[in-house]
């Protein structure tokens, strides 16, 4: 992805996920937003979007951050919401055995005291593949790969859902679950 497309992604990430009312932008409950609004007030903050661009910003993302509606009107975050104003009713899915957690060493010790939590966020995020986690722990630091016993923590009754872009999530990994 371009510099550009970068920037915009970011800007999308903390529109979508944290902040939309900064610039005027209200998301619904399962955290769409219509894409001629997001347009109009993306204008304010000098970005300057089109359907195409958005089209190829969500085709092209290695992350698959964002979804399109299938009419093509609407656009969210597949997942990291902070905002309270979402609340995206996902189906519960029964995970595999084994899911992963990319975190950095020096939050090792706040984890063997709580676990997992899910901080500002509204669930705790989960890989289904090692690289991946790696490399969202080394967005921290050094990174540590985390294994998390999912299916012991499924049949223990905690729940997890799975977003679009294939991200797990759960409300929290008690330090019991992880190796």
């Amino acid at each position: 992805m371009s510099k550009k497309n970068t920037d915009i992604s970011k800007f999308l990430s903390y529109i979508l996920r944290h902040q939309p009312e900064t610039i005027g932008l209200s998301l619904d409950r399962e955290g769409w937003a219509v894409i001629s609004d997001l347009i109009l007030c993306s204008i304010k903050e000098g970005y300057a979007l089109d359907n195409n661009l958005l089209h190829n910003i969500v085709d092209n993302s290695d992350k698959k951050r964002f979804t399109i509606s299938d009419d093509g009107l609407r656009i969210r975050a597949a997942q990291g919401h902070s905002t309270k104003q979402v609340n995206i009713a996902y189906s519960e899915v029964v995970p595999p055995n084994i899911l992963y957690h990319g975190t950095a060493t020096h939050f090792i010790s706040a984890i063997q005291e709580q676990g997992l939590i899910p901080s500002s966020r509204q669930y705790v995020h989960l890989s289904s593949d090692e690289d991946t986690a790696i490399k969202v722990g080394q967005r921290h630091g050094k990174p540590v790969l985390l294994k998390i016993n999912a299916l012991d923590m499924y049949e223990q009754g905690f729940k997890f859902f799975q977003a679009d872009n294939g991200v797990w999530l759960t409300d929290r990994v008690p330090y019991i679950f992880i190796q």
